[in-house]
């Protein structure tokens, strides 16, 4: 988890602003949503979904899983997305830098500064929402957490990332694949009512990314959406 959080905080190159990280939720089971939902009442049968107005839960443990799903979602995308923004930065910046001694100077003061400043922040996430976190990462810049560290961390260190976050049961080489992981998929629906709603800020995926066929394609497959929640 220490190299998960290492990589966050390097890509938040400028100051998170408060409104940009949802508070937290006190309650372990975030109220449903209000209004038209098409995702929070979706049916958890494929099937039978081409977003329809209802959702109908198996069970009250489907349900909570459903909505413990949903604030983690809520609570870590923010982080995912200004990771996007800021690596884009971090790499425009380094590419001004002429020499590879210049380079990793500017790296280590930017993460130290960052790690600083915003460690505290993201130790709070738990386990679980480092899992969300790093498929969010992945979504966002179509690149997993490992090879983002290798990227701008030796391979040895990378290698080392990988092995201490499965201590914790998280995987830096995780990817987002809404077309075959259930969860992925549920996690994609969440996004996709969040940001019809406003509840979150739209940045577009790097990679290409749609909600409608993911459905259709888990629809043609006769699979069903379930939410594990370890």
């Amino acid at each position: 988890m220490k190299y998960l959080l290492s990589l966050v905080a390097v890509c938040l190159v400028t100051t998170i602003s408060s409104g940009q990280v949802t508070k937290k939720d006190t309650t372990e089971i975030e109220k449903p949503l209000v209004g038209t939902d098409t995702i929070a009442k979706m049916p958890i049968e494929l099937e039978e979904v081409y977003i329809s107005n209802k959702r109908d839960f198996k069970s009250e443990e489907e349900r909570k899983r459903f909505y413990i799903l949903q604030r983690r979602v809520l609570k870590v995308y923010p982080y995912a997305k200004t990771a996007a923004d800021r690596l884009t930065a971090l790499n425009i910046g380094m590419k001004d830098l002429k020499s590879e001694r210049d380079k990793r100077k500017y790296f280590k003061l930017v993460e130290n500064y960052l790690t600083n400043e915003f460690e505290g922040q993201l130790k709070k996430l738990s386990r679980k929402d480092g899992q969300v976190l790093v498929k969010l990462i992945d979504r966002q810049t179509g690149s997993s957490t490992f090879e983002l560290i290798k990227e701008l961390k030796s391979g040895w260190k990378a290698f080392w990332s990988n092995n201490t976050a499965r201590l914790f049961d998280i995987n830096l080489k995780t990817k987002y694949d809404p077309y075959t992981v259930a969860e992925d998929l549920t996690i994609e629906g969440i996004l996709y009512k969040a940001f019809s709603d406003g509840r979150l800020p739209k940045q577009a995926a790097k990679n290409d990314v749609s909600y409608i066929k993911y459905v259709k394609a888990w629809k043609e497959s006769h699979k069903t959406i379930t939410t594990e929640e370890k």
